[in-house]
């Protein structure tokens, strides 16, 4: 579902989606956290990376790809993501579900929200291209 709107509102840090007879309004730090890129998502289950600090990240440009997907640049260099019009859809539709599975899993792990990212770089052996 492509939305007929799309505003992306630096102040309030949300990206506001538009569709017929309904708007929603994504969060900038929930977008960067749950980003659909290999640097987050890994490449398989358990090789998620948890997103943490990312509370004041702003959308420094925003590019469609092709008809399918949305590529935001974060203000913290994250560019890697591309977020497919049913991924969008779908946060819009859980965010409050997948705000929750992000908090649990930050619990789970001993990590707050604010915490910096640890500069750890990859731990499973080899390197990916993409970054």
């Amino acid at each position: 579902m492509i939305p007929n709107n799309i505003v992306v509102h630096q102040q309030s840090k949300v990206l506001e989606l538009s569709y017929e007879g309904a708007s929603y309004r994504l969060p900038f730090e929930l977008l960067r956290v749950v980003s659909p890129s290999a640097e987050v998502q890994g490449h398989g289950p358990g090789q998620e990376t948890l997103q943490t600090g990312k509370r004041d990240v702003l959308i420094s440009s925003l590019e469609p790809v092709g008809r399918y997907a949305l590529k935001p640049t974060f203000s913290d260099g994250h560019d890697s993501g591309l977020y497919s019009w049913e991924f969008l859809h779908y946060l819009c539709e859980n965010q409050e579900q997948v705000w929750k599975e992000h908090l649990a899993k930050l619990a789970a792990a001993g990590l707050d929200r604010d915490a910096p990212m640890a500069q750890t770089g990859h731990t499973h052996g080899h390197s990916c291209g993409s970054h």
